[in-house]
């Protein structure tokens, strides 16, 4: 299975730090957020990977090369100055992703979800997501959870944890080269009840907000936790 890191945003709610540099290339323990992922898709068997690009594409794709120093092979969609958003980005890169189901993982997580458990879709499942408990600062989480289907009913709510695994053919018919959210196509895969949800209460921070680094215990001017260093521009 193929895997999509999203890396095209331009991360202006983490000003200053990403004036000079994108938002993945920010540093976690000494390591930028998006090595922690190519490095975890890595070790999970994950060899292909197509990584979208826009926001200072260009120190990304000089960080990361071609992938060969963590064992994978990357390939890059680049959006040009506009990020096309995440559906928008999942439709552009879609000839480097092939027909077959894959996954999509966002740059800015620090996680330690298994990623080789997210490779199969049951028959009836259009996409799987991963749900997550209410960060602090998003307590009304996304959708519900029953019987592994993610919902929009009542009931109590899980965060989109920003992973999924979704057939290639819900982004083909999608216009391409236009900016388009999936939230509103999460909901409505929910709604039509083909949107399989998986919980996951391990270790899964949200490194796109100040407010998602003080939840998690170190503040961006604050000291170090369990290991983890303020981040900090890539050198």
């Amino acid at each position: 299975m193929k895997a999509l890191v999203l890396a095209a945003g331009r991360g202006t709610r983490l000003r200053p730090w990403t004036d000079q540099i994108p938002k993945p290339l920010l540093k976690v323990g000494g390591q930028s957020l998006i090595v922690h992922q190519i490095q975890a898709l890595a070790a999970a068997g994950f060899q292909d990977l197509v990584v979208n690009l826009s926001y200072r594409g260009d120190q990304i794709r000089s960080v990361l090369g071609d992938g060969r120093n963590w064992g994978v092979r990357i390939r890059y969609s680049d959006e040009g100055p506009e990020p096309l958003e995440t559906a928008g980005g999942i439709r552009r890169a879609l000839p480097w992703l092939g027909p077959a189901p894959f996954l999509v993982v966002n740059a800015d997580l620090m996680t330690d979800f298994p990623y080789a458990t997210l490779s199969n879709l049951e028959p009836d499942e259009a996409a799987q997501i991963v749900l997550v408990p209410n960060p602090g600062h998003h307590p009304e989480g996304d959708f519900t959870l029953t019987r592994g289907r993610a919902g929009t009913g009542d009931g109590p709510r899980l965060t989109f944890a920003g992973i999924g695994c979704y057939r290639a053919a819900l982004f083909e018919s999608m216009a391409a080269d236009r900016p388009l959210p999936l939230a509103p196509w999460l909901r409505h895969w929910a709604l039509e009840g083909v949107l399989g949800g998986r919980f996951y209460d391990g270790l899964w921070r949200d490194m796109g907000t100040p407010e998602a680094w003080r939840d998690a215990g170190f503040p961006l001017s604050g000291t170090s936790m369990a290991g983890w260093s303020d981040p900090s521009p890539s050198e």
